[in-house]
């Protein structure tokens, strides 16, 4: 991760509404200082027209199928859309409060939505936010206004991750579709059951675009402790014993058959899968995302 932006992730910073706002404009400009001006959050760009070709014009955007069918050479010219509405979920569920290097997934995933939500808004996109454990649902519903950001990043700094998912009637209201939407959904996926999953699929229309952040920490993964340990679940505050040297290699073989499970089962649904480690740079991660739909979305 980037010194500077390293040097940013305190609680000092990410607990206030100008700190998370500085994190985001960081990272972001940073980003964009780059090769990735054009890329973007919520547009994507669809068919306009056909013209004649005319001398000068990019020979990559010839229709060579017009000029199959009609000995012509055409342009297909293509046009940004921008009226696609951004809405970010976060599970807030205890489990994300997990802690790897000073960072839980928690702040990370806040981190990444004000970023996200930075790049969308500079874009002109439309926007919410919805916080979800079974002891509230936030909601900050989408809008294109002034006060939109400073709206979606208080509620960010005042979410707290507690209890367990939410799996009960509350969450109706978060199905409620209306036109072309992007769904971005962090979250690291552990529930009791597959009440996630069922979640994730019920996001999923004809219409829309579903993204799943799904964070973990490198030790989740590698189960690399040297020892016997005691784990304590921290939503159900089950504790376990175990010996990394004996349970190490059972446990790996089990998580990355869990993962390549996730991936497998999103990538059928048409849904966008990125795990995302919590030493990994945020802006690596932005910059990966955008490129990966940016193809996507060609």
């Amino acid at each position: 991760m980037d010194a500077r932006i390293r040097e940013l992730l305190k609680p000092s910073l990410l607990n206030s509404i100008n700190g998370l706002e500085l994190i985001a404009r960081v990272i972001v400009e940073g980003f964009m200082s780059g090769s990735n001006k054009s890329q973007s959050v919520g547009a994507g760009q669809e068919f306009s027209q056909y013209r004649s070709y005319q001398p000068g014009d990019d020979l990559r955007q010839l229709d060579w199928k017009m000029f199959a069918r009609s000995e012509r050479y055409y342009i297909k010219e293509a046009e940004i859309e921008t009226n696609i509405t951004v809405k970010f979920m976060l599970d807030a569920s205890r489990s994300m409060a997990y802690e790897e290097e000073g960072i839980s997934k928690f702040q990370y995933a806040k981190v990444l939505m004000a970023a996200l939500a930075f790049l969308a808004r500079k874009q002109g996109d439309t926007f919410g936010l919805f916080v979800v454990n079974d002891r509230q649902i936030q909601s900050i519903l989408p809008r294109f206004e002034q006060q939109q950001f400073i709206r979606f990043l208080t509620a960010l700094v005042a979410a707290k991750s507690e209890g367990v998912w939410e799996k009960s009637k509350g969450i109706e209201h978060l199905f409620d579709h209306h036109g072309k939407e992007m769904i971005i959904f962090i979250t690291d996926l552990y529930d009791d059951g597959n009440d996630i999953q069922q979640f994730i699929s019920r996001l999923k229309t004809k219409r829309n675009e579903v993204i799943v952040f799904h964070l973990m920490g490198s030790h989740e993964t590698q189960f690399d402790f040297d020892g016997s340990f005691t784990f304590e679940d921290l939503e159900t505050g089950v504790r376990t014993k175990a010996d990394s040297h004996m349970q190490q290699a059972d446990y790996r073989e089990r998580m990355q058959t869990w993962l390549t499970h996730s991936r497998s089962w999103m990538l059928e649904k048409q849904i966008n899968y990125q795990l995302v480690q919590l030493n990994e740079p945020v802006e690596e991660v932005l910059r990966n995302f955008l490129t990966v739909r940016k193809r996507l979305v060609r």
